[in-house]
């Protein structure tokens, strides 16, 4: 439903986020693993896991067998009004 309430009022998903979200969704840009996520912004692994089933709860990608969740989860990062820069989060400068 917020999902709808969202995109109704032209609301960037990514904007609905924490920070925290923000911040793990920008490791999973660069390509990094939840272990990789978890030694970067030192948390456990379980927590990792936790934000990312929130990212995608929020960003309304539904477990699907033919869909990678995290790859739409970066598309629609990337796509987002400010991509992660706002936060000051990672950004790859390849």
């Amino acid at each position: 439903m917020a999902q709808l309430l969202a995109r109704r009022r032209g609301r960037d998903p990514v904007e609905q986020l924490t920070s925290r979200e923000k911040d793990v969704l920008a490791h999973m840009a660069e390509g990094r693993s939840n272990a990789g996520i978890s030694a970067a912004l030192h948390l456990s692994e379980s927590a990792v896991t936790k934000h990312i089933n929130a990212i995608f709860t929020k960003l309304g990608i539904p477990p699907a067998a033919s869909d990678n969740r995290r790859v739409l989860a970066v598309l629609r990062y990337l796509a987002s009004d400010d991509g992660g820069e706002a936060d000051g989060g990672p950004r790859s400068t390849r």
